[in-house]
């Protein structure tokens, strides 16, 4: 199981210090769950050295395609592992819809992640009209198909998908549990197609959607859901750490 807590454009540096703090603390011994914080870009390195003896790991909200070059603005693999991230968000429906990313970018970044040993949480997802017109699986089927081109995966621990229904974040929607389940059953069958069946039934798939402490333990139950990647409960350290119980 993994918990990711995504914070988005949230916090400054000093709120972002207390939260860590507060996490660590609400969280405690996780068991077999690896909880991760993904904080601004501003705060990486200060949220490290506040997590870097605890269980919770640090990761990133995007990085660039290329190593280094004159991208003004961006943030590279190497700058993150430099200040201690271990995992890195990447494709998120955010990312995709205000700024343009596309499948072919996602898949150059994992390729970078890969490179800089970060562990790629690779977001995919359909919009409400997409779900309405019956073309969600359709979705995400592309999405993991431009995303996963000629990436190899010799360990399962090196991949993790998120699946966000676009239409559950940050509306106060979420996908039934039969709907998240079927959604992480297709996304299981496309990973074993592409890595075989042992393989794929390692990789961790996570729910990403209005995710809460009160839906978090029937979210969690179903057969291939492994996981959450919490955006608003994220940023409530004791919501948070309910979330983490749940997986437990």
């Amino acid at each position: 199981m993994l918990v990711a807590g995504n914070w988005k454009m949230f916090t400054d540096l000093i709120t972002a210090r207390s939260l860590a703090k507060e996490v660590v603390e609400a969280v405690g011994s996780p068991g077999d769950v690896n909880v991760v914080v993904c904080p601004p870009a501003i705060s990486l390195h200060a949220i490290s050295e506040i997590v870097r003896t605890t269980p919770v790991g640090l990761g990133a909200q995007n990085m660039h395609e290329e190593a280094n070059g004159a991208f003004t603005g961006e943030i590279s693999a190497p700058m993150l592992r430099s200040v201690g991230c271990q995992y890195v968000i990447l494709g998120h429906s955010e990312r995709r819809q205000y700024f343009g990313e596309t499948d072919r970018g996602v898949n150059m970044k994992i390729l970078q992640a890969h490179g800089h040993d970060l562990l790629p949480i690779v977001c995919v997802g359909e919009a409400l009209d997409q779900r309405k017109s019956g073309r969600a699986e359709e979705v995400v089927r592309k999405q993991i198909d431009g995303a996963l081109e000629g990436i190899a995966v010799d360990d399962p621990a090196l991949l993790v998908i998120a699946y966000e229904p676009v239409w559950a974040i940050g509306t106060g929607e979420t996908a039934t549990p039969q709907q998240a389940q079927e959604m992480h059953a297709l996304i299981r069958s496309l990973l074993a197609d592409r890595y075989g069946e042992n393989k794929a039934s390692e990789i961790e798939i996570l729910y990403g959607g209005s995710v809460k402490p009160h839906n978090a333990v029937e979210l969690f139950g179903q057969r291939d859901v492994t996981g959450g990647l919490i955006g608003g409960a994220s940023l409530k350290a004791e919501d948070f750490a309910a979330i983490v119980q749940a997986a437990q």
